[in-house]
């Protein structure tokens, strides 16, 4: 049986990613969507560790792993890291002397312990004891009423400062100022791929896939379809290059349905010097920040599953599909107002009305790709059903999209 992890970024004030928790995902259609608990903790741990390699799925941060009460008091510590592991003690669990004692020895083992979903109990005398223990405290934004969140970072501020709260299922931008104003320190959630009017910024290059394209430039008979797809690589080139259409060219007003329509627009020769100056133009090779790359990587996740669905169902425009998903988080990524992008843009209608959020018939696909990428599987049945998705058939676009923007990231 082929398992897969999950992962979810946790982001510190400056949207920097300190952290990862991991998400528990099959291949067995047996146990798909169905698992218990303490099973779907132990794949996660010994994939993470021994199939995939810490290294990868980790890449040098720790990660958060859920732990029922059953895995808590067993032997499994024995084998793990504590500086690659935090564990987080999961809602559901009882807080007794017990639990407290065995936090305890935990962290006498080197552990860092979350609790996760946490609501203040004002009938439980043991919070003060387990406090002492416990190194992050994970509120959650979308149900906690305001009033039960001031309770827990009120007694947190006061009397455990060495505590940080981290606000989880943040939703929107304005979630996150909220959260951070009120004292949380870490952020994990969906709200950087909310659409946002923020301040403006530019998207991170990637050189080698300029140097990429260059290279097939370079031919004497340039295959235009290796060249489109070297670009369609790179959201900053694919960005740079549609804005570039309607500056070089006498047909700003066209629109365009793929990227290799764009190539042969502005031509071949345009293109190469274009390069170029797009190449020269970038002095830093330098990390760009977590907070983009994991943009950047969701939005070639999406791209590729609305490429590959569009493909599969016998789309004509499949690359219409494409840039749909590739755009679809071009607003955070610039930190501008979605229409004022658009405009700029000689996308086709289909593409510029579903980014927009009138229904189309690509609508449904980038839906699916946004779920997927969520790891969301109550609504993946239902939304998969129409697109002619098994759970097997998912599982494969997972995995087959996932590895292809990490390869390109």
């Amino acid at each position: 049986m082929e398992i897969f992890v999950g992962r979810q970024p946790i982001l510190n004030a400056k949207k920097e990613v300190i952290a990862y928790e991991l998400l528990y995902r099959s291949k067995d259609l047996n146990e798909f969507p169905n698992i218990d608990s303490d099973t779907a903790t132990a794949k996660v741990l010994v994939n993470t560790l021994l199939l995939f390699g810490a290294e990868k799925v980790m890449k040098d941060k720790p990660v958060f792993v859920n732990f029922t009460e059953n895995l808590l008091y067993s032997s499994i510590f024995d084998w793990l890291d504590p500086t690659q592991i935090v564990i987080e003690i999961l809602e559901d669990i009882a807080i007794t002397k017990k639990l407290t004692e065995r936090a305890r020895e935990i962290k006498a083992k080197g552990f860092q312990i979350a609790l996760d979903d946490f609501i203040l109990n004002e009938q439980i005398e043991e919070y003060d004891e387990l406090f002492q223990f416990i190194d992050y405290i994970k509120i959650d934004f979308l149900l906690s009423p305001i009033e039960e969140r001031y309770k827990v970072e009120k007694k947190v501020k006061m009397h455990f400062p060495h505590i940080q709260l981290l606000a989880e299922k943040v939703e929107t931008y304005d979630d996150f100022h909220i959260a951070k104003n009120s004292g949380y320190t870490l952020f994990q959630g969906y709200f950087f791929e909310k659409p946002q009017t923020l301040t403006g910024a530019s998207i991170p290059s990637n050189t080698i896939q300029y140097l990429n394209t260059l290279v097939l430039l370079n031919d004497e008979e340039p295959n235009v379809q290796l060249v489109a797809e070297s670009i369609e690589n790179d959201l900053s080139l694919t960005y740079k290059l549609l804005q570039t259409i309607n500056i070089t060219t006498a047909q700003s007003k066209s629109k365009i349905h793929s990227v290799r329509q764009a190539i042969m627009m502005i031509g071949i020769p345009n293109l190469r010097k274009w390069i170029y100056f797009i190449a020269m133009s970038e002095q830093h090779f330098g990390d760009n920040g977590d907070f983009y790359k994991e943009i950047m990587r969701s939005s070639l996740f999406r791209a590729k599953v609305c490429e590959m669905l569009a493909k599969r169902n016998n789309k004509k425009n499949s690359s219409e599909y494409f840039l749909t998903g590739m755009f679809s988080l071009i607003d955070t990524l610039l930190k501008s107002n979605l229409e004022d992008i658009i405009e700029k843009l000689p996308l086709s209608n289909n593409v510029i009305h579903t980014l927009l959020g009138d229904p189309t018939d690509i609508t449904p696909y980038l839906q699916f790709s946004i779920t997927l990428s969520k790891l969301e599987w109550d609504k993946l049945e239902e939304m998969g059903a129409p697109l002619g998705l098994d759970a097997y058939e998912m599982d494969e676009l997972y995995s087959e999209a996932s590895t292809w923007a990490d390869k390109l990231l």
